[in-house]
């Protein structure tokens, strides 16, 4: 049998309930009536004999004649949870406990009826149920913790359900649910992209494919990702960079795996995907290693496995892309994230500050629900938060992904019965989305900058490395490199920030860019096309990154990622000679921004010296108001006049 990535949605039943042959089905009937007991007598011989359809025939011969009698109804129940049909098992326990006086000796009865109930929403019953458990059970029995749990759920989820969180969510249309089974959806930043795992038959394994939105914003038509990703192995549980570049997805028992599935990678240049790679023993175990999920820039992977040493049986594991490109030895995200139950399906918002993810291990609806929580520093993140009805249900959630923009979600839910299906499992699944409420929105909203890298010179583009720094804490967020076919870049900011952005390759000037988004005015993609200029004497490039208060020709602290930048340079090139020039706008006397030029270059250099780099391959001087880049006739223009220049000499 195929091991599969996703979590089918299965109702979950405590491992001491009863099953046919038991003493509830032993019990006797609280009625002399001939007929009845014939009856009843007959059904226990079939059950006997496993034929549990004919036994069945007869409980319902007895329910129909005799529909006082609360045993028959009980016992049918227990043999149709065995077939597995539970609804009908739920109904017939229903029925039949409902016509009994309380009975220490139908204790678990009580309890299958309380798990049934739960996995159905029939949270009034499932309660009920519960509480008749705790009454009757002797305080030793292995459930009592569970029942405990299970009514906690039962009262979050009609509070949760009383006061809705958002709209429900809604099937997506056509030509997407085109198979029968579709999950894991997942976006690129920009939207373009979607992806997820599918299976167009019950018997047929798992795919990864891809949907590419229309001009009008619609969705085409799925199709397989790649030959090179899908294989008659299964391949599932895809995550991909904001950039749509880096795919990590799970495949099971390929030649040479560490475990019995693992984690591999692949790359696209131009519309190619690379041979996909296993991800190794830094990354995967002996155990199941499934549904990883990536950061935008895919440097940093989140993915769950049932290793040996974590909190429960499956939990939450990160590991990160070093310099030297390898990935880190994954380790457990701990608590609070992972609990004693199962901790599944991690999503990280594009924003990196969010993280999603499904467990069982907190209360919530009663099943898997999904859950949010904030990172508040390196390997530490807030309590995890329900997120409440109707993206929760009593169903069990698969995953959860919403977009970079904070406005849209998507999920997978699992379609109402059929006719002739019976088992929970086979129940067809299909892609949702929705409109994401507040409370569900990650921390920090996302948007996008991108383009294509070019040789200045040749105009031809080019394989670069895009770098992206916090101004307020010199941290490096993003690390992506443009395509070496197309020159084609994307890169993810958030809202609130400032950012320096660099682009450099060997043997071209680095590019130097600067976005701010602290005060929230506009917070719109951006489509930025690139150009390089080559390390040649002459060729020039403004620093876009050194801050300066008005008037003033102090570096203030925020430029020490330029000034770092500047430093990593000259040791690259270590025969380059510069020019640091400075330049100011037209407001203020010609004397005034001459001198003010002057010292802020002078600001530059004597830093650059102090940190190593020879003066005699520096020199500086101020331009004042004489080389403006613009006509100085608006605010946006002289803000571009005011500029610090490294030109080599």
């Amino acid at each position: 049998m195929r091991r599969l990535h996703f979590v089918p949605f299965v109702v979950l039943l405590a491992a001491s309930e009863m099953m046919p042959g038991s003493a509830t089905a032993q019990a006797k009937l609280s009625t002399s009536n001939t007929k009845a007991r014939n009856l009843w007598e007959k059904a226990q011989e079939q059950a006997k004999d496993r034929d549990f359809t004919k036994a069945i025939e007869t409980l319902s011969q007895l329910n129909q004649k005799f529909p006082s009698l609360g045993e028959p109804y009980v016992m049918k129940g227990s043999l149709l949870k065995a077939l597995g049909e539970n609804r009908s098992a739920f109904e017939a326990y229903r029925d039949g406990v409902a016509k009994l006086p309380l009975d220490p000796a139908r204790a678990n009865d009580y309890f299958t009826l309380g798990e049934l109930a739960i996995s159905f929403g029939e949270y009034t019953t499932a309660a009920d149920s519960y509480k008749k458990y705790l009454k009757t059970a002797t305080k030793s029995t292995r459930n009592a913790p569970r029942a405990q749990r299970q009514l906690l759920n039962c009262e979050f989820a009609q509070k949760a359900m009383a006061t809705p969180t958002g709209l429900q969510p809604e099937r997506l249309p056509d030509p997407l649910n085109t198979y029968r089974f579709q999950y894991f959806p997942a976006l690129t930043a920009d939207s373009r992209f979607l992806l997820f795992t599918g299976r167009p038959t019950a018997e047929s394994g798992e795919d990864l494919f891809v949907s590419r939105q229309n001009k009008d914003g619609s969705m085409g038509a799925p199709a397989s990702i790649s030959p090179a990703i899908n294989t008659p192995y299964n391949e599932g549980a895809g995550a991909i960079s904001g950039d749509g570049k880096t795919l990590v997805f799970a495949s099971c028992d390929r030649p040479n795996s560490v475990g019995n599935c693992d984690l591999y990678i692949s790359r696209r240049t131009g519309n190619t995907w690379s041979k996909p790679q296993n991800l190794g023993r830094n990354v995967n175990s002996a155990e199941w290693d499934s549904q990883p999920t990536l950061s935008a820039d895919g440097r940093t992977l989140y993915f769950t496995s049932t290793r040996r040493g974590g909190k429960g049986q499956e939990d939450i594991y990160v590991t990160t892309l070093g310099a030297d490109g390898n990935w880190s030895l994954a380790r457990n995200l701990g608590a609070p994230v992972n609990t004693a139950g199962k901790d599944m399906a991690p999503f990280i918002h594009a924003s990196g500050t969010t993280l999603y993810y499904v467990t069982d291990g907190l209360v919530g609806m009663g099943g898997l629900d999904v859950y949010r929580c904030e990172q508040q520093g390196p390997s530490k993140w807030s309590t995890p938060q329900n997120l409440g009805y109707p993206l929760n249900t009593f169903e069990n959630e698969a995953s959860l992904f919403i977009s970079s923009d904070n406005r849209r979600g998507f999920c997978s839910r699992s379609r109402a019965a059929e006719s002739g299906v019976k088992q929970e499992r086979d129940r067809p699944v299909e892609l949702f989305g929705f409109e994401v409420p507040k409370e569900v929105k990650a921390r920090e909203t996302s948007t996008y900058t991108q383009g294509r890298v070019f040789d200045a010179f040749t105009k031809k583009p080019i394989q670069a490395d895009v770098q992206l720094y916090d101004l307020n804490t010199d941290e490096l967020v993003q690390y992506v490199g443009s395509d070496a076919e197309n020159g084609e870049y994307t890169v993810v900011l958030n809202e609130g920030r400032q950012y320096a952005m660099y682009a450099a390759a060997d043997k071209y000037l680095m590019k130097s860019l600067s976005f701010d988004y602290s005060d929230k005015r506009s917070f719109d993609p951006l489509t930025l096309d690139i150009y390089l200029e080559p390390v040649r004497a002459g060729r020039s490039i403004v620093l876009n990154n050194l801050f300066f208060d008005s008037k003033q020709y102090e570096l203030k602290p925020k430029s020490r990622t330029e000034l770092n930048r500047l430093i990593g340079f000259m040791k690259q090139y270590p025969d380059v000679q510069v020019e640091i020039s400075g330049h100011t706008d037209d407001i203020g006397s010609d004397d005034d921004n001459q001198v003010l030029s002057q010292n802020r270059a002078k600001s530059v250099y004597t830093y650059l010296v102090s940190q190593g780099v020879k003066a005699t391959r520096l020199r500086f001087r101020g331009y004042g108001e004489t080389k403006p880049l613009l006509p100085n006739d608006s605010d946006e223009h002289r803000q571009q006049n005011r500029r610090i220049e490294l030109r080599i000499l």
